[in-house]
């Protein structure tokens, strides 16, 4: 699926193809509007006919707002602008339905999806959920520490086997209620593979980190409590908090990191050690973080950045690596080497902030309980309104006669629905339309697993509700065009986005890739364009000291091998040579734009208490770059080409026009 977030997106990237547009999907947020029931009557005159298809200035101006501010953006210019770029936009999608893309299997699943992505907001309670983040936001002020112990129960496990684990669970609470020890029951008796290890003890989280009903239960248990037995998905659960603290908020740190396994033999965790201990020594003595990272570091990354690392909070990082970051007490300490699951760190703390506001976390939290289970309550509480809003009956007796008549093909997973075509009573109706057995008899089909420890009949009970559930939710999407303007636009959107995304990738992105000779050709035209300037090509040297510098030197001219260098000068610290080699513009490198430009050794030169010089083998005349040497401009300059001509014939083969008394006024008085 592309990545379109609206159509702003879609006309930036479908007019600009300067640049692949990357087919990533990126779950679109759309903020639900109040349903309209009724159009209402506005003057809205036709600003531009493109290919016979007419477009209301309305129209227009819901995509030029979209992407201009409305206050600064309504000069002659940038609409005369913007409407060329819109004349494009429409010929290409014109196009594109002439080539019939829109009829395709392919399109109609992926704007199927696009739907699917788009409809979710509008499908749960809006209401339920603002009240589940408000809930989230007063959670995330405390961090818990808390231990459990887990029985493992299926979510649609028989009565009998939800009976037999809840009675597990209890006995284990019971005893722990009398003094046994909670680390050691959780070793003995918990079904987390984990808790062999660490006793039960899931350290410190915050809320929206833990599936809803063990949140809610460990926020509800006070410390030193343990809490009454509590069903997820994975099971029952006991849960003993530890403690509850202000949330210690988010940091923000660099590192500078030396990789290293657990499984590695002695000598490699031996010379990480070393490394790291070296590294450390060199800040200690004065040397800057931020030059150590990006010399040093393994994290690759955040070496170019200095070892910068997003922000995070509590539960977000390996514990060693948390804790020893939450341990720095002000902004710039850093940390001694610290050793984690992935290797050894030197942490710097560079800001530590508090909570956002509730208005700043606002969006954020809508966007993970949309993702959580607790999303379900929302749903839940729109599956009744849709109940009621569309007169919701039940004949349970039908729904019980089809149940007892299942045999045990539906536990193995080979349930074929046409042994129940005859089967027509309805279940339920909604909105005028009865539901039969036989659409559930297909559903049950279409949703089967095979399953030893479940009957049937069990599994044909859970899954009526998920089908009546399922049949409320299609209603309501299937209406959502006609209650809600704003999704239709979206919609609309998202169809052309699709359009214009895969007719510029055969005709422009693609083509431009996979056309060689066409590239080549336009390279040869134009390689002029690309030249390089005077350049060096020369081996710069960054040694520890003069001494290492010294030695270097000698090994240069006996003609030794950079590699044997390297090897003989790095025998005692991996840290005393770096060599690199390449060739170098003005401007490229600072040691580089130092040095006399003429063959032969600089002279040694100071860079971060190390000494560093050059080798200098030979000056390159101005020359153009080869067609590999700026494959990416090349390729993006030829994809500019060929969009241009393309528009050029599309302009040619549709007619367009444009009123202009309506589109002057638009323009500031």
């Amino acid at each position: 699926m592309k990545n379109f977030n609206a159509l702003g997106i879609i006309l930036i990237s479908c007019f600009f193809t300067n640049a692949y547009a990357q087919k990533k999907t990126n779950s679109a947020t759309v903020k639900p509007t109040k349903a309209v029931t009724a159009p209402v009557a506005i003057s809205d005159p036709v600003l531009v006919n493109v290919a016979g298809q007419n477009i209301t200035r309305s129209e227009f101006e819901r995509v030029y707002y979209k992407n201009n501010n409305k206050g600064t953006a309504n000069d002659e210019k940038s609409i005369r602008d913007y409407m060329e770029l819109f004349i494009n936009y429409k010929l290409k999608v014109k196009e594109a339905e002439s080539l019939k893309m829109d009829t395709s299997a392919a399109f109609k699943d992926e704007l199927t999806g696009y739907r699917k992505q788009l409809a979710q907001p509008y499908l749960t309670d809006k209401d339920v959920n603002d009240n589940l983040v408000k809930e989230a936001y007063n959670r995330l002020q405390n961090d818990v520490r808390a231990s459990h112990i887990l029985i493992k129960l299926s979510s649609d496990a028989l009565p009998k086997d939800t009976l037999a684990a809840y009675n597990r669970i209890m006995k284990i609470r019971e005893k722990i209620v009398k003094g046994a020890d909670f680390e050691k029951m959780a070793r003995d008796s918990s079904e987390d593979p984990s808790a062999k290890d660490n006793g039960g003890d899931l350290g410190y989280f915050t809320g929206l980190q833990m599936v809803y009903p063990f949140e809610t239960a460990a926020y509800n248990t006070k410390p030193g409590q343990v809490s009454m037995p509590v069903r997820t998905r994975f099971g029952y659960h006991i849960i003993k908090v530890s403690d509850i603290r202000p949330a210690v908020g988010e940091i923000h740190t660099a590192h500078i990191m030396i990789k290293v396994n657990k499984s590695d033999n002695d000598s490699v965790q031996k010379e990480a050690k070393r490394k790291i201990d070296e590294i450390y020594t060199k800040f200690k003595a004065g040397e800057q973080f931020e030059d150590l990272a990006k010399q040093y570091s393994d994290d690759k990354g955040s070496a170019v950045n200095g070892g910068v690392l997003p922000w995070f909070g509590t539960g977000k990082m390996v514990p060693e690596y948390e804790k020893a970051s939450f341990a720095l007490l002000k902004d710039n300490d850093v940390s001694a080497p610290i050793k984690s699951a992935y290797g050894w760190h030197i942490i710097k703390r560079l800001e530590k902030r508090g909570i956002a506001s509730f208005d700043e976390k606002k969006n954020e939290l809508k966007n993970q309980i949309m993702r959580d289970s607790r999303n379900e309550m929302g749903k839940a509480s729109l599956v009744a309104k849709i109940k009621k809003e569309n007169n919701f009956k039940e004949f349970a007796a039908n729904k019980d006669e089809y149940i007892k008549s299942l045999d045990t093909t539906l536990a193995d997973g080979t349930y074929n629905d046409s042994t129940a075509i005859k089967k027509t009573k309805p279940l339920f109706n909604l909105a005028g339309k009865d539901y039969t057995q036989f659409d559930f008899a297909a559903y049950l089909a279409k949703h089967q697993t095979k399953r030893k420890d479940i009957t049937s009949q069990a599994i044909a009970h859970s899954q009526y509700e998920n089908f009546v559930t399922d049949a409320c939710i299609a209603l309501e999407e299937s209406q959502l065009d006609k209650k809600y303007p704003d999704f239709k636009a979206l919609m609309d959107e998202y169809r052309d986005g699709i359009l214009l995304f895969d007719l510029t990738d055969k005709m422009v992105w693609s083509k431009a890739v996979k056309d060689t000779s066409g590239l080549e050709q336009f390279y040869e035209k134009n390689k002029n364009n690309y030249m390089w300037g005077e350049r060096l090509d020369a081996v710069i040297y960054t040694c520890k000291n003069a001494d290492v510098a010294k030695e270097a030197r000698k090994m240069i001219k006996k003609k030794k091998s950079d590699s044997e260098i390297a090897a003989t000068l790095n025998k005692d610290s991996s840290l005393n040579i770096n060599i690199k080699d390449g060739k170098y513009s003005k401007g490229d490198n600072e040691i580089i734009d130092k040095v006399e430009w003429k063959p032969g050794l600089s002279a040694d030169m100071k860079d971060n208490n190390q000494v560093v010089f050059a080798d200098v083998k030979s000056k390159l005349a101005v020359q153009p770059k080869k067609l590999d040497e700026a494959r990416g401009l090349i390729t993006a300059d030829y994809q500019n080409f060929l969009e241009k001509s393309w528009i050029t014939e599309l302009r040619k083969k549709y007619s367009y026009s444009v009123n202009e008394d309506v589109l002057k006024s638009m323009f500031a008085k």
